[in-house]
Order: structure tokens, then sequence, then C-alpha cells
């Protein structure tokens, strides 16, 4: 399953973001179940980011978000994202 995560981040407070981005990842690849991460800015509205996280299955995104580690890390970061859903369920059956 993997999750799409969007932020709003005006281009003068990027290279803070960015800092803080890396520590929630940091944080987040310690957990179980983690595969992988990507972030990048939105070719049209370079102030639309957008962080995508690739889990074995939605336990393991989910359990992910309870240390406390990540509560202290990751979660401030995530409340700042736009208010939308996040966690998506790969489709085989479209994309095999």
């Amino acid at each position: 399953m993997f999750v799409v995560i969007r932020f709003r981040v005006p281009e003068a407070d990027q290279a803070e973001f960015a800092v803080r981005l890396q520590a929630a990842v940091d944080v987040l690849r310690k957990q179980k179940g983690f595969v992988a991460a990507r972030a990048g800015w939105n070719v049209d509205d370079p102030e639309l980011i957008a962080l995508t996280l690739e889990w074995e299955n939605i336990g393991s995104y989910r359990r992910a978000l309870s240390p406390y580690e990540v509560k202290l890390t990751a979660v401030p970061l995530l409340s700042l994202a736009i208010d939308e859903p996040t966690a998506y369920d790969d489709l085989p059956e479209f994309l095999p």
C-alpha cells in the first residue's frame, strides 16, 4: 500500500521544511513494514510538495505512527498536510 501526503509550503519556508521532512522520513524508515519514501514538488506549482510512502500493508503504516519517536518527529510535520485522504491500496488488476 502507499501513502500520498501533500503539503503547501511557501518557497521561503522550503529549506526549513526539507530538514523537518528528512527527519520525519528518517524516523519512519526505522518502522517495521516500511518499504520506500519519495518526495517532490509539483512542476506547475512549486509550493505544492508531495511525500509518498510505501508500506508492506495498511497495518504497518498505522502501527508506524504510534511509537513515541514518530509522534515527536513525524506527526507534527504530517499534521501540516493538506486535509485529504492519503492511504491507497495497490490495484494489481489495473497495473500487474
